[in-house]
C-alpha cells in the first residue's frame, strides 16, 4: 500500500539543516587545527575574507557553499529564539 499522504517540501528547513551542517563541519576542522571557532568565524563574517577559515578538511571550500548573510540571518534567528523561549 503505497503512502498516500502527500509530503510538503520546505526550502527554508531544508536551507536551515544545510548551514547547520555547514558550520559543523567548519567548527570541527577550526577546532581540529587548534584555532578559537568563534573568533575566526566572527572574523571571517565581518570582513568576508575567507583565511580567516583553516583550508584543512577543505574547509574554506565548505563555508563558501553558503552566502555569509545567510550565515548571520541563521545566528540571529538562533539568538532571538532562545531570547523568547
Amino acid at each position: 500500500m503505497e503512502n498516500e499522504n502527500t509530503m510538503k517540501y520546505n526550502p527554508e528547513l531544508d536551507r536551515k539543516l544545510q548551514i547547520e551542517s555547514v558550520l559543523k563541519e567548519v567548527y570541527n576542522s577550526l577546532v581540529e587545527k587548534g584555532y578559537d571557532p568563534t573568533s575566526q568565524i566572527v572574523g571571517y563574517l565581518l570582513s568576508g575574507d575567507p583565511t580567516y577559515i583553516t583550508s584543512y578538511n577543505n574547509a574554506r571550500g565548505v563555508i563558501s557553499r553558503v552566502e555569509r548573510d545567510e550565515i548571520i540571518e541563521f545566528f540571529v534567528k538562533s539568538f532571538l529564539k532562545n531570547i523568547e523561549e
